[in-house]
């Protein structure tokens, strides 16, 4: 196993993990079929490019760590109602 891969598993550093997880599977469904899980990879997109602009705001702001821990992700989730991506 690469050392990468345990640190994209954890969810305190990852926050599109659920989305990677969803996506993956659909292609292991779908013999790698890529247009069939195009909606997948389109949600794993837009869930990195907020997360992205997220920590950009934090890094700019001086906030540490840059990348909100879980629970944190799971506060400003809750606060906005919804899923933005």
């Amino acid at each position: 196993m690469p050392l990468a891969t345990p640190r994209l598993r954890d969810p305190d550093i990852n926050p599109c993990l659920s989305e990677s997880d969803a996506s993956a599977r659909c292609m292991d469904e779908n013999n790698y079929v890529r247009e069939k899980c195009s909606s997948y990879f389109l949600k794993y997109k837009n869930c990195r490019r907020f997360w992205n602009s997220i920590m950009i705001q934090r890094r700019q702001s001086g906030v540490k760590p840059p990348m909100p821990t879980a629970a944190e992700r799971a506060e400003i989730l809750g606060a906005m109602g919804k899923l933005p991506y």
